[in-house]
């Protein structure tokens, strides 16, 4: 039967085996989400003392050669495994009972989890691991966040070493402060003297591991000698996420605002909502965070794609947000090495 290898941003109908080509580690943790994927690989990249790590999208095991031979050459030779799946265990039956037997034979904990916040009494069953040690891992992947992302590693690794379990999921708030690496930030982070620069983006972000671009542009902004302030809101037409807004920005008047959110508060003919962006007379700069390719922008004659041009230009403009451009593109994929798994994000 012919054999093919992963293929980057693939989804495999199961038609063919894929080889996953991974080898044995600490934790392994496959799941249909790149969000998770992404997360996980970008907290593992952060953390002092990871566990070693290898993600999987459970797409690419659909067929059943594909189970076995990630079982023989990567799973059952790994310290814990942990499934995610959205939709319950009928999703992926053959694999479910491939795992749960092999790594029961091989003596390898196994935790397999929903992919939301519904309790599956099924998935509980296959799982061998304490029922403490199941309610951790999967509260730290449905509160989300960097924080919890992190704290889900140090757990599986505590789970593996026998060693003392790290604090609880810690719940995200609907709308925050965000800085790299800081799991509680408040207006400390702030440059002393420096003009106050709020990033608006996305809560959607920190759950689903796409802040590289947020990080990159708070670095830039830090190195131009300004005060990046970031924040997370659900949406701009949320009441409590306004409120969060409001408050950062009467204690830090901000000197001009970078917004990377889609689109408008207002409507074209005046009404709608009061823009919570206006403030302090600050220009509120759009900048884009393309649904599209880089070299799909780069190399064409349009720019944006009619989407984009809808969500991030024409609606933002109706706020009177000022379009810069496009500074991430989200279907960048790209290998990462540590953990062997092709991650797909805004890059």
């Amino acid at each position: 039967m012919h054999l093919i290898a992963a293929t980057p941003g693939a989804v495999d109908d199961g038609a063919a085996p894929v080889d996953p080509g991974q080898t044995p580690a600490q934790v392994v943790v496959i799941s249909h989400a790149d969000s998770d994927l992404a997360a996980l690989a970008e907290a593992r990249a952060g953390m002092d003392g990871a566990p070693t790590l290898r993600l999987l999208n459970l797409a690419h095991l659909g067929h059943p050669m594909s189970v076995d031979l990630h079982l023989d050459q990567c799973a059952t030779r790994s310290g814990l495994v942990v499934v995610r799946i959205l939709g319950g265990a009928g999703y992926w039956r053959h694999g479910l009972a491939q795992y749960s037997a092999r790594l029961g034979a091989a003596g390898v904990p196994f935790v397999a989890l929903p992919g939301d916040d519904k309790p599956d009494a099924e998935l509980r069953a296959l799982s061998t691991v304490a029922d403490t040690d199941y309610d951790a891992l999967w509260a730290f992947l449905v509160e989300g966040g960097p924080g919890n992302a992190g704290g889900f590693l140090a757990h599986a690794a505590a789970i593996v070493r026998g060693s003392d379990r790290p604090a609880p999921a810690r719940p995200l708030l609907k709308a925050g402060i965000y800085w790299p690496g800081v799991t509680a930030p408040d207006l400390s982070v702030l440059v002393a003297g420096a003009p106050v620069v709020p990033v608006v983006f996305y809560r959607a972000l920190l759950l689903g591991g796409g802040l590289d671009p947020v990080n990159r542009l708070i670095r830039a902004l830090l190195a131009r000698g300004l005060a990046p302030l970031p924040v997370f809101v659900a949406s701009l037409k949320d009441p409590l996420s306004q409120a969060v807004l409001a408050h950062l920005c009467a204690q830090a008047p901000p000197a001009v605002i970078i917004n990377l959110t889609s689109f408008a508060v207002g409507t074209p003919d005046g009404g709608g909502a009061e823009n919570p962006l206006a403030v302090n007379g600050a220009p509120v700069l759009q900048a884009v965070l393309s649904g599209g390719t880089e070299e799909g922008w780069d190399s064409g004659t349009r720019g944006l794609s009619p989407t984009d041009i809808a969500m991030n230009v024409a609606l933002p403009e109706v706020d009177g947000r000022i379009l810069t451009r496009a500074i991430s593109f989200k279907d960048q994929a790209f290998f990462d090495d540590a953990t062997q798994c092709t991650i797909a994000t805004h890059r």
